[in-house]
């Protein structure tokens, strides 16, 4: 029974001496995450250095050419010495919006104009022209009207096929009312919506006041229009009545309900 009794003490013992070791898996997991984010942020870090060297620092990407599109009264070498484009400066720096204000400004004929980078080494200027529709004599030379009313130049001979514009408002309600931009609005909104066809024989649009707008046509013919207002609805019976009496001398669409038509 002693003996017994002794080989059972002796086995907490023996059980003791053959403890577990102290728990330290979990933590190396923990270090090698660790250790890979690092890396991480250093490779990070090493590629955006890089690329910032690519786009800044190299001669990889720098401004070698500008090519311009769209110029038809302008000429390229007008435009471009106006864009004045950074050659040899690196070609994501470029400031295009300050590109196309400077050109906007400078050539006042430049309707829209878009700089756009040409990669790897280009900028394209792509542009869009005003298109005069009307003319106002200025003692000998013309300033040039476009679709929206902008007096965008002045020009020493007249452009083939842009009437001319005879703005004499008598003392009158409308022209208090309207003032000379007004009535110059009003008379590009009826040069707008003529027919080809007839915009292309107008020689002069005459305002004397809002609702008193003719054109004078080749060949001597006149168009009574009256006020700018339904424009398109005038310009279908103008086109029918040319058709029906093509040598007729004088058409009124002021009432396009009511049309009239004579021989002079």
């Amino acid at each position: 029974m002693a003996g017994q009794t002794t080989a059972q003490r002796g086995a907490p013992g023996r059980a003791d001496t053959t403890a577990r070791p102290p728990r330290s898996g979990p933590e190396r997991p923990r270090i090698r995450r660790r250790t890979l984010l690092i890396l991480i942020g250093v490779v990070a870090a090493l590629l955006t250095a890089f690329v910032i060297w690519v786009l800044y620092g190299s001669s990889w990407l720098r401004v070698e050419k500008v090519s311009t599109s769209g110029v038809e009264v302008l000429t390229r070498e007008e435009v471009e010495a106006v864009a004045a484009t950074p050659i040899g400066a690196p070609l994501v720096s470029v400031d295009t919006d300050a590109m196309e204000r400077r050109l906007r400004q400078k050539l006042p004929r430049i309707d829209t104009v878009d700089v756009v980078r040409s990669w790897p080494d280009g900028i394209g200027l792509k542009v869009t022209e005003r298109k005069s529709v009307l003319l106002v004599d200025k003692g000998g030379a013309f300033v040039e009207v476009d679709a929206k009313g902008v007096r965008f130049a002045t020009v020493d001979k007249a452009p083939m096929g842009v009437p001319l514009l005879e703005l004499t408002p008598e003392p009158s309600a409308s022209l208090r009312r309207f003032g000379g931009d007004g009535l110059l609005r009003e008379a590009v909104r009826v040069a707008g919506d003529l027919p080809a066809g007839v915009a292309k024989d107008t020689e002069v649009v005459r305002v004397t006041s809002y609702d008193a707008i003719s054109l004078r046509l080749t060949r001597d013919r006149v168009v009574t229009w009256g006020s700018g207002e339904d424009g398109p609805v005038k310009a279908r019976v103008l086109a029918a009545l040319m058709k029906a009496a093509p040598k007729a001398g004088q058409f009124d669409v002021s009432a396009p309900t009511a049309p009239a038509v004579s021989a002079s």
